[in-house]
């Protein structure tokens, strides 16, 4: 996959995908990623990176086309009845697997698009005619090792994919409020916001990896690595010259941040 002359460097995500209920409502989330698909260049495909593809291993799908998944159970059947019928690209799952070398990549022809990916996408680009492929987060790697793989991927913004990464800054269910979604979040959640977005504007993503020295700030907000994560891929790939905005933020059921956040673009 080489670079047109009129391609523009594509931006890299992250969003903050919530409760999958968001995605079939009409609130200021599904608002904010369609608003945002209107206003970045048109990508040649996407690379979704999400919280629900932790394996063990670095895996990226080689379908075509991918299945939509409904990885999650105890929801109305609405949801399940949600298809986003993207293509897929192999050529571009073999250019991920190049670029991540020498870590071994398996391509995977078993796994499609998970809810972490659909739920967004789906209002970003509901025509869903951009190819998709998805990267697993391998689960037994350390942070380090995901900012790394991140670091490797940065040509493809200069190919015309979108690097889109999908999971929640602060992220505890069990502490979750299912009766009250509009409930104030608890202070230490919007700390753990807050010192996220403070690193990113500061230039220094790299302190990101080095989340859990926060102590309990950090172990309250990111209970499970796995929603954390995907940012540290999105955070890699910041040039000097790219800017940061968070196009969607709020927390939803008061421990969950949707925050979203472009760099570049």
């Amino acid at each position: 996959m080489m670079t047109g002359q009129n391609v523009p460097i594509m931006p890299a995500l992250f969003a903050g995908h919530g409760n999958p209920m968001l995605s079939i409502g009409d609130n200021r989330y599904t608002r904010g990623w369609a608003e945002l698909g209107k206003s970045l260049p048109s990508p040649r495909a996407i690379l979704a990176i999400s919280a629900h593809w932790y394996v063990s291993g670095v895996r990226v799908t080689a379908l075509h086309p991918p299945p939509t998944l409904h990885d999650f159970y105890g929801f109305p059947e609405a949801l399940f009845q949600v298809e986003y019928p993207a293509a897929g690209s192999p050529e571009l799952a073999e250019r991920i697997a190049d670029l991540l070398a020498p870590q071994p990549v398996q391509l995977d022809r078993q796994w499609g698009l998970d809810h972490g990916a659909w739920t967004v996408l789906r209002h970003m680009y509901p025509s869903a005619q951009t190819p998709v492929v998805q990267l697993s987060i391998d689960r037994h790697a350390g942070p380090e090792l995901h900012f790394r793989l991140g670091h490797q991927l940065a040509a493809l913004r200069r190919e015309g994919v979108l690097i889109f990464a999908s999971g929640n800054i602060v992220h505890n269910l069990p502490a979750y409020n299912w009766h009250d979604p509009a409930v104030a979040p608890p202070g230490w959640a919007i700390d753990f916001d807050r010192w996220v977005r403070d690193a990113l504007l500061t230039g220094k993503a790299e302190e990101l990896v080095e989340f859990e020295q926060l102590g309990r700030m950090a172990a309250l907000s990111v209970p499970t690595p796995d929603h954390y994560l995907p940012l540290l891929y999105a955070a890699a790939l910041k040039r000097p010259e790219d800017y940061i905005r968070f196009p969607v933020e709020g927390f939803d059921g008061g421990t969950m941040s949707m925050l979203a956040v472009l760099i570049g673009g």
